[in-house]
């Protein structure tokens, strides 16, 4: 299966927008060959901006470039766009609904031997608290790369969760990503796994550990957080009768927390969140962190034997 990381797609695809849309634009805190902003600056240095290390200056800068017709795609790693920044992202950006894209890279323990300090396990819950921010956190290359189109051809804020590591492809080359839209990847019907990112892969090798048991469970890949397909969600959990949420990480404020909301309000089933327990991540490598946190297909099979227990 190949295996590409979600930054490496997203300074691509960015590099193959700019050719047909001269509004795009590119701001970066001084990391562009981390984030692969690099790719685009190759091409078309006479739009890309190296802000420095900055990230509110460039944030501001977003701001005012997107005042002026342009479409700014700002990135840096997620713990500093969304940590360091958030401030001008709440005034300048969210709250005149400025149509800026901020793609973050380097979000969650995958991060690895950088430590807890750079690895963002709260930028999704940051930047799903804010009116007007749209949220996605795409599954694979083959999303990301069709997710940064979408960001660029909708009005608005948009937030972007990419990762360091290379991540298995798991969507079909026919794959049509859909802002606001959850995907049914497996159907089942004694439970759903609702994840995104890098855990869907995870929910699918659960899947099949289950199905051995007898135990047929729906993955459902929800990589737009906000809006929330609230729709497919009540659908699929009104079929399986118990929940689990998988997102690399906090379970507070981030997609656990979402669905969870979201089915408290329409239709409470039994629910368990798999995700960071209120805790930083830590130096490691990325696999041995996933282990560590329960971030695992195991961590997700067990998650799903313990809810489907208490299915009424």
């Amino acid at each position: 299966m190949t295996k590409i990381a979600t930054r490496t797609a997203y300074g691509q695809s960015l590099a193959k927008l700019g050719e047909t849309n001269p509004n795009v634009v590119v701001l970066d805190a001084d990391l562009s060959k981390s984030t692969k902003t690099a790719d685009f600056a190759k091409k078309f240095p006479e739009r890309f901006i190296n802000a420095g290390i900055a990230e509110g200056n460039m944030m501001g800068m977003a701001a005012g470039l997107a005042a002026s017709g342009k479409i700014p795609f700002a990135s840096t790693f997620a713990v500093f766009a969304t940590g360091r920044a958030f401030e001008q992202i709440r005034n300048s950006i969210a709250y005149p609904k400025l149509n800026v894209k901020i793609a973050a890279t380097h979000a969650g323990v995958t991060v690895g031997e950088d430590g807890g300090s750079h690895q963002s396990v709260e930028d999704v819950s940051l930047m799903r608290s804010l009116p007007n921010m749209t949220v996605i956190v795409p599954v694979d290359a083959v999303e990301t790369a069709q997710a940064v189109v979408a960001a660029a051809s909708h009005e608005g804020p948009v937030y972007i969760r990419l990762g360091r590591l290379d991540v298995p492809e798991i969507l079909p080359g026919d794959y049509q990503f859909q802002l606001g839209k959850a995907v049914v990847l497996r159907e089942g019907w004694d439970a759903a796994v609702f994840a995104n990112g890098i855990m869907v892969s995870l929910a699918l090798e659960a899947a099949a550990e289950l199905a051995k048991e007898g135990i047929e469970i729906s993955v459902v890949n929800v990589s737009t957080v906000k809006p929330l397909d609230i729709n497919t969600i009540v659908e699929v959990s009104k079929q399986a009768g118990a929940v689990v949420t998988a997102e690399e990480h906090s379970i507070i404020g981030g997609l656990g927390s979402a669905v969870a909301e979201a089915l408290s309000e329409n239709h409470p089933v039994p629910l368990e969140r798999v995700g960071l327990k209120d805790t930083f991540g830590e130096s490691g490598a990325p696999y041995e962190l996933m282990e560590k946190f329960g971030l695992t297909s195991s961590g997700i099979a067990a998650a799903v034997r313990r809810v489907y227990k208490r299915k009424a």
